[in-house]
């Protein structure tokens, strides 16, 4: 009997170890078919999955409550399991270069309490060669096994879109890969249980994984160049949305939209790329290229702010500014690696401080990472200047009223300062009524 069958059988069970916004959707999505044990060393995260509260708001609380996942931070009871995912964080250091870190430590964890007839599956976005070459050791070392011979090892890139509701993991295709042929039929039968839009079959691991880094790679190089485009037009006194508008009539162009780029995916996945590529003596041009373009978007965006209130003389330092929003995305609690914080970082060179609101981000992270103590939208009253830097879906649903009523009243309209870094609201109507409007 296959372990696929034996996981259907339930006479084995599956282990996610890593249980963020990765790890923890797949692991209540299996477990609806098979056993499950999701483990993290996180006990305070696994607190709140055993009292039912969903910390990264992806499936929500209900759906939490209702799965049998056996929810743990003892890394003894990995013995128990024969399928392990691993969907731990691949972050870089501070000089860009890979932290395989989390990485090295799940795979020790893992492999000191791996057993024979295992299949290991790593989803952590890396470079070509991590998983056969860094991690393959370890769990050879750290479990004493042979690799090929007592266990096998796998690669599947999660494609999870933190804050999507409609691209989940369900509906995505699936990249599987595998060390052989045998290993690569048993994952694709394993995943092929919870992703309704089926799985790909990659020639290698190494395909896997050069394709889940080139994934994000693509889009920060296209967001670059929209970011690019929209400091050339607004220097030349050109709405960049409504170039885009009229560009995107034409079948084959492509739908990106200038922004920040932050959190954990698009603004760190190309140094992985870029750091192999120099290993091998190439020094990559357009993608690096790309990063610094998007890694100064908020210092841009900070000192055209500064530029507009100077335009409306409004005193800069005397401003009273309201930020609505702080995470990396919208409709997402993952205020880590944000670029908001970069616009207000270059608001404080000027000697002003905004004070933020936003009811989705986590709040412990945003004091831990920011020293940003957080407030109610009932304190944005008598504001000079507004800056809508994240589109959550609720800043959406506010009326021109309610924006409105969160300016100083004693003040002209031209004097009133609105920043929608992605052009959320109607411009046309606070331009008529005199407000200074500006959007990247």
């Amino acid at each position: 009997m296959q372990l696929y069958e034996k996981l259907l059988n339930k006479k084995e069970k599956l282990a996610l170890v890593g249980l963020g916004y990765v790890g923890m959707p797949i692991a209540i999505e299996f477990a609806k078919h098979i056993d499950v044990i999701g483990f993290d060393i996180n006990g305070k995260k696994i607190d709140s999955y055993i009292a039912g509260h969903d910390v990264t708001n992806e499936v929500g609380d209900a759906a939490i409550k209702e799965s049998n996942v056996f929810w743990t931070s003892d890394e003894n009871k990995l013995k128990e399991a024969k399928f392990i995912i691993v969907a731990v964080p691949t972050p870089i250091k501070d000089d860009t270069t890979p932290d395989l870190t989390p990485l090295i430590s799940s795979s020790t964890i893992v492999g000191r309490n791996l057993t024979k007839g295992s299949i290991v599956c790593y989803e952590s976005t890396v470079y070509p060669g991590v998983t056969e070459e860094t991690c393959m050791p370890i769990l050879e070392k750290e479990s004493r096994l042979k690799c090929g011979v007592d266990f096998k090892i796998a690669y599947s890139p999660e494609r999870i879109n933190p804050g999507d509701k409609v691209h989940r993991l369900t509906t995505i295709k699936k990249i599987v890969s595998g060390m052989d042929e045998e290993t690569l039929e048993e994952v694709a039968k394993v995943y092929s249980l919870v992703v309704e839009a089926g799985v790909y079959k990659a020639s290698s691991i190494k395909v896997a994984e050069a394709a889940k880094v080139i994934e994000n790679s693509q889009r920060d190089v296209n967001i670059a160049f929209m970011n690019e485009l929209s400091i050339i037009f607004n220097k030349l006194g050109i709405d960049t949305l409504e170039v885009l508008e009229a560009a995107g009539t034409k079948w084959n162009f492509l739908p990106f939209r200038p922004g920040l780029v932050g959190g954990h995916c698009i603004g760190i996945d190309p140094y992985y790329l870029t750091y192999r590529a120099e290993r091998y003596g190439y020094h990559s041009q357009v993608i690096l290229s790309s990063r610094r373009v998007n890694d100064s978007m908020g210092k841009y965006i900070a000192e055209e702010i500064i530029k507009v209130m100077i335009d409306a003389n409004t005193l800069v330092k005397e401003a009273k500014i309201g930020c609505l929003g702080i995470t990396f995305k919208e409709n997402c609690p993952d205020a880590r690696n944000s670029k908001v914080n970069d616009i207000l970082l270059g608001l404080e060179e000027y000697g002003v401080k905004p004070i933020v609101h936003d009811p989705i981000a986590d709040r412990e992270d945003t004091l831990k990472f920011y020293g940003i103590n957080m407030i109610g939208l009932d304190s944005f009253k008598e504001l000079d200047v507004l800056i809508i830097a994240v589109a959550h879906d609720v800043f959406k649903e506010l009326s021109n009223e309610q924006i409105e009523k969160m300016f100083k009243k004693n003040i002209s309209n031209d004097k009133r300062v609105i920043i929608d870094v992605k052009g959320i609201l109607d411009k046309k109507y606070f331009e008529k009524l005199g407000y200074k409007y500006w959007r990247l």
